[in-house]
This record gives structure tokens, sequence and C-alpha cells, in this order.
């Protein structure tokens, strides 16, 4: 364990059977930077989100958060929005919203109305979220990840769905709150164009094996993610942006 670690895993594997998601893996994340996780489907990035958020645990090795060995507690200061959100298609967003924060004992309907705002759904803060597009799905999931103002959050394709307009609005709201709040971001996306201009590190993982991690100063040149996701992964499918 190493405490400049906000999260960590150490040689974590995780099998399904006799499929391995996981092959001791070995990854640390610091507070306040924004991480991209990047590869092809069936890489083992949902699995590592799922270790992360506690609805899996490894079949070896450990994982620290906050630096200490995994503790449920832990998880109260980190919000999630893994593979989609779980919405109640007949309630509003705001009811949504507000079953959620009071199920965590959190009880604040002026920073739920916020929230909404912030990503982009104040004008359907009373709209049921079976008239919602996917986007605004998305979009719901992410406010309610945010509802208890976590140190780290958790992010799978958050940008699924999105228009061009609210991908950059959303690219805008995690970048003020890494800067400002110091929190603490691991995002995976395909849209390798997108997380180049967002995350400050990249995770490349493939076939559940992390096969670098890469710091945004050490890239250069045009496309210089796609390129080192080339460079990695060959020919694996990737949606450059």
């Amino acid at each position: 364990m190493d405490g400049k670690y906000i999260v960590q895993f150490e040689n974590v594997t995780h099998k399904y059977k006799s499929r391995t998601a996981l092959n001791t893996c070995n990854l640390g994340l610091e507070k306040g930077k924004i991480y991209g996780l990047i590869g092809p489907n069936g890489a083992g990035k949902t699995t590592m989100f799922r270790i992360i958020s506690g609805l899996c645990k490894p079949t070896s090795g450990k994982l620290y958060l906050f630096g200490e060995e995994e503790k449920r507690d832990a998880r109260k200061k980190m919000g999630f929005l893994i593979e989609h959100p779980y919405l109640d298609m007949e309630m509003t967003a705001f009811q949504n919203m507000k079953y959620i924060a009071l199920l965590t004992g959190f009880q604040d309907d002026e920073r739920i109305e916020k929230l909404l705002h912030k990503v982009g759904l104040g004008d359907a803060l009373k709209q049921r979220v079976k008239t919602f597009s996917l986007g605004m799905k998305q979009r719901l999931g992410i406010a309610i990840a945010l509802l208890k103002e976590p140190k780290v959050l958790v992010l799978d394709e958050p940008m699924n769905g999105l228009d061009p307009e609210g991908i950059v609005a959303m690219r805008k709201l995690l970048r003020t709150l890494c800067d400002e709040k110091e929190t603490t971001i691991i995002i995976s996306s395909h849209i390798l164009l997108e997380l180049e201009r967002l995350a400050d590190e990249f995770i490349l993982i493939n076939q559940g094996t992390i096969v670098a991690q890469v710091d945004k100063i050490e890239l250069s040149g045009g496309n210089a993610l796609e390129k080192l996701y080339l460079e990695k992964m060959g020919d694996c499918y990737v949606d450059v942006g």
C-alpha cells in the first residue's frame, strides 16, 4: 500500500468461473486527478469499476480506498455511474434523486435542484424519466453520482447518448470538480478525442491486463492518444471522436 494513492489495486485478479476478467492488476489513483480508462469491449474496465464500487470482490489481491484496506464506509465518500443509471421510469428526475437521497440519509432539496441544473436538466426536473432520451438519463445518473459531493467519482461511459453540446458541458463540469473540489475522477470512454481533452492520465487495459499508464504530458503530436492506443492494442475498435 502507498499512502499517496486515494484508490489502489495491489495484484488484483478477478475471475468469472474459467474466464479471467482482471489479471494481477496494479494501479494507483492520486487525489485531484482525472484518469481515462481505455480499452476494447471485454477488456476488464467494468469489472475494475465494479470492484471499486463493491459490486464484486477480487478473487485475489487487495483494494485500498483512502489509504486503508477496503472498508464499506469508504464508499460513502464516493459516487458511481456504472453501466447505466438505475432509475424509476414513472418518477420525475427530482423524485428519483430525492428517493436516492432519502436512502442514503441525505436531505437537501435545494442541492438536488442545483445539481439537476448543473447537469443540464433544470427544465426537466419535474418531467417523468420515461420520457427522457438516453442522454438525459445519463445526465440524471451523473447528478445522482454527485449527490454526496464525492471525493472519488467513477463514471462508466458517461458521454453515452450526449449530443456535442452535452459532451462539452460534461467535460467542463468534470474539469471544474477536479480543479476546484480536488475530486479524483476515473472515467471510461471509447471517444478518445474527448478523453484526451479531459484526462490528466490514461490507463490502457486489454484482456484484463493494464498495458500502459501514461501522463498527458508524455503525449505529443496530433491524435497522440489514438496512436498510443493502436500501438498498444492494435486494431481493437475504438471511436476516435
